[in-house]
Protein backbone atom coordinates (compact mmCIF):
# COMPACT_ATOMS: atom_id res chain seq x y z
CA UNK A 1 0.00 0.00 0.00
CA UNK A 2 1.12 3.33 -1.10
CA UNK A 3 1.53 5.48 2.71
CA UNK A 4 -0.22 8.68 1.49
CA UNK A 5 -2.76 6.32 0.67
CA UNK A 6 -3.06 5.09 4.19
CA UNK A 7 -3.67 8.48 5.46
CA UNK A 8 -6.40 8.88 3.46
CA UNK A 9 -8.99 8.20 6.02
CA UNK A 10 -7.06 10.16 8.57
CA UNK A 11 -7.25 13.01 6.23
CA UNK A 12 -11.48 12.70 5.46
CA UNK A 13 -12.17 12.40 9.09
CA UNK A 14 -10.25 15.59 9.77
CA UNK A 15 -11.50 17.54 6.98
CA UNK A 16 -15.25 16.28 8.03
CA UNK A 17 -14.48 17.88 11.11
CA UNK A 18 -13.27 20.98 10.02
CA UNK A 19 -16.12 21.60 7.89
CA UNK A 20 -18.53 20.30 11.12
CA UNK A 21 -16.79 23.22 13.35
CA UNK A 22 -16.42 25.51 10.38
CA UNK A 23 -20.78 25.54 10.51
CA UNK A 24 -22.60 28.27 12.34
CA UNK A 25 -24.43 27.65 15.12
CA UNK A 26 -28.19 26.88 14.40
CA UNK A 27 -29.92 26.16 17.66
CA UNK A 28 -33.30 27.78 18.40
CA UNK A 29 -33.29 31.06 19.48
CA UNK A 30 -35.39 29.80 22.38
CA UNK A 31 -32.61 28.05 23.24
CA UNK A 32 -29.55 30.88 22.86
CA UNK A 33 -31.71 32.73 25.22
CA UNK A 34 -32.26 29.87 27.78
CA UNK A 35 -28.45 29.72 27.75
CA UNK A 36 -27.85 33.85 28.42
CA UNK A 37 -30.06 35.28 29.77
CA UNK A 38 -28.77 33.50 33.58
CA UNK A 39 -26.27 35.67 33.13
CA UNK A 40 -27.76 38.99 32.14
CA UNK A 41 -28.86 41.27 35.14
CA UNK A 42 -31.24 44.42 35.39
CA UNK A 43 -29.62 47.00 36.90
CA UNK A 44 -31.27 49.66 38.91
CA UNK A 45 -29.81 53.11 40.71
CA UNK A 46 -30.61 56.02 42.51
CA UNK A 47 -29.28 59.19 42.37
CA UNK A 48 -29.99 62.73 44.03
CA UNK A 49 -30.65 65.36 40.69
CA UNK A 50 -29.55 68.57 42.44
CA UNK A 51 -31.64 70.55 39.79
CA UNK A 52 -34.60 69.04 40.55
CA UNK A 53 -35.52 70.39 44.26
CA UNK A 54 -39.13 68.70 44.34
CA UNK A 55 -37.82 65.51 42.59
CA UNK A 56 -34.74 65.37 43.70
CA UNK A 57 -34.35 61.27 43.15
CA UNK A 58 -33.89 59.92 40.51
CA UNK A 59 -33.77 56.58 39.13
CA UNK A 60 -32.23 54.93 36.16
CA UNK A 61 -32.62 51.53 35.12
CA UNK A 62 -30.27 49.81 32.77
CA UNK A 63 -28.54 46.14 31.89
CA UNK A 64 -25.54 44.12 32.50
CA UNK A 65 -23.53 41.00 31.86
CA UNK A 66 -21.75 38.77 34.69
CA UNK A 67 -18.24 38.14 33.11
CA UNK A 68 -16.90 36.01 36.15
CA UNK A 69 -18.47 33.75 38.51
CA UNK A 70 -17.56 36.13 41.49
CA UNK A 71 -20.38 38.47 40.45
CA UNK A 72 -18.13 40.96 38.26
CA UNK A 73 -20.92 42.38 36.09
CA UNK A 74 -19.83 44.46 32.53
CA UNK A 75 -22.25 47.35 31.83
CA UNK A 76 -22.27 51.14 30.29
CA UNK A 77 -20.76 53.59 32.61
CA UNK A 78 -23.75 56.68 32.14
CA UNK A 79 -25.88 53.61 34.08
CA UNK A 80 -23.90 53.39 37.11
CA UNK A 81 -22.66 57.03 37.00
CA UNK A 82 -23.19 59.32 39.87
CA UNK A 83 -25.35 56.51 41.88
CA UNK A 84 -26.28 57.18 44.98
CA UNK A 85 -26.91 53.18 45.68
CA UNK A 86 -27.19 50.18 43.55
CA UNK A 87 -29.10 47.08 43.05
CA UNK A 88 -29.11 44.36 40.12
CA UNK A 89 -32.24 41.47 40.02
CA UNK A 90 -30.27 38.21 38.36
CA UNK A 91 -31.70 36.32 35.57
CA UNK A 92 -32.48 33.70 38.61
CA UNK A 93 -34.35 36.36 40.27
CA UNK A 94 -31.92 37.14 43.22
CA UNK A 95 -31.68 40.06 44.29
CA UNK A 96 -28.15 42.03 45.49
CA UNK A 97 -26.45 45.27 46.17
CA UNK A 98 -23.76 45.89 43.56
CA UNK A 99 -20.88 48.31 43.65
CA UNK A 100 -18.62 50.03 41.10
CA UNK A 101 -15.59 48.38 40.68
CA UNK A 102 -14.12 50.54 37.69
CA UNK A 103 -15.43 52.81 35.47
CA UNK A 104 -14.09 54.47 31.86
CA UNK A 105 -15.92 57.51 31.06
CA UNK A 106 -14.48 57.13 27.68
CA UNK A 107 -15.31 53.79 26.34
CA UNK A 108 -18.38 54.10 28.69
CA UNK A 109 -17.82 51.08 30.42
CA UNK A 110 -18.05 49.80 34.08
CA UNK A 111 -17.55 47.14 36.17
CA UNK A 112 -19.79 46.15 39.26
CA UNK A 113 -19.34 43.14 42.08
CA UNK A 114 -22.51 41.79 43.08
CA UNK A 115 -22.57 41.75 46.78
CA UNK A 116 -24.29 38.07 46.76
CA UNK A 117 -22.92 35.00 47.54
CA UNK A 118 -25.18 33.00 45.15
CA UNK A 119 -22.94 31.25 42.19
CA UNK A 120 -24.20 33.03 39.33
CA UNK A 121 -23.17 31.65 35.79
CA UNK A 122 -20.98 33.44 33.63
CA UNK A 123 -21.20 34.33 30.15
CA UNK A 124 -18.99 33.54 27.31
CA UNK A 125 -17.50 36.30 25.28
CA UNK A 126 -16.78 36.31 21.68
CA UNK A 127 -14.57 37.84 19.13
CA UNK A 128 -16.13 40.91 17.37
CA UNK A 129 -13.52 40.98 14.44
CA UNK A 130 -15.09 37.97 13.09
CA UNK A 131 -18.53 39.83 12.56
CA UNK A 132 -19.44 40.34 9.19
CA UNK A 133 -22.28 42.68 8.36
CA UNK A 134 -25.51 40.52 7.95
CA UNK A 135 -24.77 38.14 11.06
CA UNK A 136 -27.53 37.29 12.96
CA UNK A 137 -27.52 39.17 16.57
CA UNK A 138 -29.76 38.92 19.73
CA UNK A 139 -29.93 41.98 22.42
CA UNK A 140 -30.92 40.63 25.63
CA UNK A 141 -31.45 43.12 28.47
CA UNK A 142 -34.11 45.30 30.68
CA UNK A 143 -35.85 47.75 27.97
CA UNK A 144 -37.82 50.50 29.67
CA UNK A 145 -37.65 47.83 32.85
CA UNK A 146 -39.04 44.98 31.20
CA UNK A 147 -36.76 42.65 32.65
CA UNK A 148 -35.10 39.46 30.45
CA UNK A 149 -36.45 40.37 27.02
CA UNK A 150 -34.77 39.42 23.63
CA UNK A 151 -34.94 41.35 20.34
CA UNK A 152 -32.71 39.76 17.24
CA UNK A 153 -31.46 41.53 14.02
CA UNK A 154 -28.62 41.48 12.36
CA UNK A 155 -25.04 43.56 12.12
CA UNK A 156 -26.19 46.56 9.72
CA UNK A 157 -22.51 47.72 9.89
CA UNK A 158 -19.08 47.96 11.18
CA UNK A 159 -16.32 50.82 12.36
CA UNK A 160 -19.24 53.61 13.05
CA UNK A 161 -17.53 56.53 14.24
CA UNK A 162 -20.01 58.24 16.52
CA UNK A 163 -20.36 62.13 17.74
CA UNK A 164 -18.66 62.09 21.30
CA UNK A 165 -16.73 58.65 20.61
CA UNK A 166 -14.29 59.47 17.40
CA UNK A 167 -11.72 57.21 18.91
CA UNK A 168 -13.36 54.10 19.18
CA UNK A 169 -15.19 52.37 15.88
CA UNK A 170 -18.98 50.84 17.15
CA UNK A 171 -20.96 47.99 15.81
CA UNK A 172 -24.21 48.89 13.95
CA UNK A 173 -27.50 46.51 14.72
CA UNK A 174 -31.08 46.88 13.83
CA UNK A 175 -32.11 44.53 17.09
CA UNK A 176 -34.56 46.61 18.83
CA UNK A 177 -33.11 48.35 21.22
CA UNK A 178 -34.41 50.83 23.87
CA UNK A 179 -33.74 52.42 27.31
CA UNK A 180 -33.12 49.81 29.80
CA UNK A 181 -31.31 47.62 27.28
CA UNK A 182 -28.38 50.49 27.68
CA UNK A 183 -25.20 47.70 28.83
CA UNK A 184 -26.80 44.57 28.04
CA UNK A 185 -25.35 42.01 25.78
CA UNK A 186 -25.45 41.82 22.32
CA UNK A 187 -25.12 37.57 21.17
CA UNK A 188 -24.26 36.25 18.06
CA UNK A 189 -25.94 32.74 16.84
CA UNK A 190 -23.92 30.66 19.21
CA UNK A 191 -24.46 32.82 22.47
CA UNK A 192 -21.36 34.65 22.30
CA UNK A 193 -21.21 38.44 23.85
CA UNK A 194 -19.79 40.41 21.06
CA UNK A 195 -20.73 43.31 22.15
CA UNK A 196 -22.55 45.71 25.08
CA UNK A 197 -25.42 48.07 23.86
CA UNK A 198 -24.68 51.30 24.80
CA UNK A 199 -26.24 54.17 22.28
CA UNK A 200 -29.67 54.27 20.23
CA UNK A 201 -30.56 57.09 16.90
CA UNK A 202 -33.05 59.48 18.06
CA UNK A 203 -32.77 60.54 14.34
CA UNK A 204 -33.54 57.24 12.95
CA UNK A 205 -35.51 53.68 13.88
CA UNK A 206 -33.96 50.61 13.59
CA UNK A 207 -30.22 51.91 14.11
CA UNK A 208 -28.58 51.61 17.57
CA UNK A 209 -24.90 50.48 18.45
CA UNK A 210 -22.85 48.61 20.61
CA UNK A 211 -19.10 48.41 21.72
CA UNK A 212 -17.17 45.84 20.36
CA UNK A 213 -16.38 43.09 22.91
CA UNK A 214 -12.84 43.44 21.95
CA UNK A 215 -12.26 46.25 22.99
CA UNK A 216 -13.63 45.88 26.10
CA UNK A 217 -11.50 42.89 26.73
CA UNK A 218 -8.66 45.13 25.81
CA UNK A 219 -9.58 47.48 29.15
CA UNK A 220 -10.81 45.07 31.40
CA UNK A 221 -7.61 44.16 33.14
CA UNK A 222 -7.08 47.87 33.82
CA UNK A 223 -11.07 48.13 35.52
CA UNK A 224 -10.41 44.88 37.33
CA UNK A 225 -7.06 46.40 39.15
CA UNK A 226 -6.73 49.78 38.93
CA UNK A 227 -10.38 51.29 38.95
CA UNK A 228 -9.60 52.94 35.97
CA UNK A 229 -8.17 53.16 32.39
CA UNK A 230 -4.84 54.91 32.40
CA UNK A 231 -4.33 56.92 28.46
CA UNK A 232 -2.08 59.06 27.62
CA UNK A 233 -2.92 62.63 26.91
CA UNK A 234 -1.67 65.18 24.76
CA UNK A 235 -4.83 68.14 24.84
CA UNK A 236 -5.67 68.60 21.59
CA UNK A 237 -8.52 67.67 19.67
CA UNK A 238 -9.21 68.03 15.67
CA UNK A 239 -8.92 66.38 12.44
CA UNK A 240 -6.89 65.67 9.41
CA UNK A 241 -6.02 68.82 6.54
CA UNK A 242 -8.60 66.88 4.48
CA UNK A 243 -8.90 67.74 0.53
CA UNK A 244 -12.63 70.24 0.75
CA UNK A 245 -10.70 72.25 3.81
CA UNK A 246 -7.27 72.32 1.03
CA UNK A 247 -8.60 73.08 -1.75
CA UNK A 248 -11.52 75.65 -0.29
CA UNK A 249 -9.35 77.74 1.88
CA UNK A 250 -5.98 80.18 0.73
CA UNK A 251 -3.98 80.08 3.11
CA UNK A 252 -0.72 78.33 4.82
CA UNK A 253 -2.25 74.68 5.39
CA UNK A 254 0.00 71.50 5.21
CA UNK A 255 -0.68 67.81 5.15
CA UNK A 256 -1.09 67.01 8.60
CA UNK A 257 -3.61 67.14 11.47
CA UNK A 258 -5.33 70.38 12.29
CA UNK A 259 -5.32 71.55 16.03
CA UNK A 260 -9.20 72.83 16.76
CA UNK A 261 -9.21 72.58 20.46
CA UNK A 262 -6.54 72.59 22.92
CA UNK A 263 -7.53 72.40 26.61
CA UNK A 264 -6.45 74.30 29.59
CA UNK A 265 -4.07 73.28 31.30
CA UNK A 266 -3.08 70.08 28.95
CA UNK A 267 0.14 69.64 27.98
CA UNK A 268 -0.47 71.18 24.45
CA UNK A 269 -1.51 73.93 26.39
CA UNK A 270 1.57 74.56 28.58
CA UNK A 271 3.37 74.15 25.72
CA UNK A 272 2.14 77.15 23.63
CA UNK A 273 0.04 74.98 21.04
CA UNK A 274 -2.77 76.92 20.02
CA UNK A 275 -6.36 75.77 18.61
CA UNK A 276 -8.43 76.61 16.09
CA UNK A 277 -10.53 80.44 16.49
CA UNK A 278 -12.50 80.72 13.28
CA UNK A 279 -15.69 78.59 12.63
CA UNK A 280 -16.51 77.61 9.01
CA UNK A 281 -18.89 75.07 7.59
CA UNK A 282 -17.13 73.45 4.29
CA UNK A 283 -19.59 70.66 2.32
CA UNK A 284 -21.83 70.52 5.49
CA UNK A 285 -18.61 69.89 7.71
CA UNK A 286 -17.71 72.31 10.68
CA UNK A 287 -14.28 73.48 10.95
CA UNK A 288 -12.10 75.27 13.43
CA UNK A 289 -9.24 76.98 11.53
CA UNK A 290 -6.86 79.49 12.69
CA UNK A 291 -5.09 76.45 14.79
CA UNK A 292 -1.41 74.76 14.57
CA UNK A 293 -1.21 71.54 12.02
CA UNK A 294 0.22 68.77 14.09
CA UNK A 295 2.70 67.15 11.51
CA UNK A 296 4.60 64.58 13.44
CA UNK A 297 4.97 63.04 16.98
CA UNK A 298 8.48 61.78 17.94
CA UNK A 299 9.82 62.41 14.36
CA UNK A 300 6.44 60.02 12.66
CA UNK A 301 4.16 61.73 10.32
CA UNK A 302 0.78 62.46 11.35
CA UNK A 303 -1.37 63.01 8.50
CA UNK A 304 -4.76 61.87 10.18
CA UNK A 305 -6.86 61.31 13.06
CA UNK A 306 -6.00 57.55 13.16
CA UNK A 307 -2.54 58.41 12.89
CA UNK A 308 -2.62 61.01 15.68
CA UNK A 309 -4.24 58.34 17.80
CA UNK A 310 -1.82 55.92 17.18
CA UNK A 311 1.22 58.26 17.91
CA UNK A 312 -0.64 59.44 21.32
CA UNK A 313 -1.24 55.82 22.25
CA UNK A 314 1.91 54.32 21.87
CA UNK A 315 3.08 57.08 24.68
CA UNK A 316 3.01 56.99 28.16
CA UNK A 317 2.00 59.26 30.67
CA UNK A 318 4.76 60.98 32.33
CA UNK A 319 7.35 60.58 28.80
CA UNK A 320 8.60 63.67 27.53
CA UNK A 321 7.90 64.02 23.78
CA UNK A 322 8.63 66.13 20.80
CA UNK A 323 5.92 67.18 18.55
CA UNK A 324 6.32 68.91 15.19
CA UNK A 325 4.15 71.56 14.44
CA UNK A 326 3.76 74.28 11.48
CA UNK A 327 2.50 78.06 12.61
CA UNK A 328 1.74 80.79 9.46
CA UNK A 329 3.84 78.42 7.35
CA UNK A 330 6.58 77.77 9.59
CA UNK A 331 7.84 74.64 10.75
CA UNK A 332 8.63 73.98 14.64
CA UNK A 333 9.63 71.64 17.18
CA UNK A 334 7.91 71.58 20.75
CA UNK A 335 8.48 69.50 23.60
CA UNK A 336 5.74 68.22 25.71
CA UNK A 337 5.39 66.12 28.99
CA UNK A 338 2.60 63.49 28.37
CA UNK A 339 -0.48 62.96 30.90
CA UNK A 340 -2.77 60.28 31.83
CA UNK A 341 -6.20 61.44 29.82
CA UNK A 342 -8.66 63.00 32.72
CA UNK A 343 -12.16 62.60 32.95
CA UNK A 344 -13.18 65.85 30.62
CA UNK A 345 -16.46 68.11 30.36
CA UNK A 346 -17.94 66.05 27.62
CA UNK A 347 -17.15 62.55 29.09
CA UNK A 348 -20.91 60.94 29.68
CA UNK A 349 -22.61 63.45 28.24
CA UNK A 350 -26.07 63.30 27.63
Amino acid sequence: MRPWIAILPALAVFLCFEMVAAQPCSDPLSQVFERVSPSVVSIQGVKINKAKPQRRFETVVGSGVVVDRDGQVLTNAHVVDGMTSLGVTTGGGVKAGARVVGLDPVLDLALLRIETKDNIPAARLGDSTRLRVGDEVMAIGSPVGLEQTMTRGIISGLNRLLPGLPDQPMLQTDAAINPGNSGGPLVDRCGHVIGLNTYISQDAQSIAFAIPINAVKGVLRDLRERGRVVRPWLGMQGRAVDTPLSSLLRGPLVPGYLVEVVFDGSPADQAGIRGGSLSVIIQGEEYLIGGDILTAVQGQPVRSHDEYMARVNALKPGQKVRVTIVREGQPRDVSLTVEERPRLPSDLAD
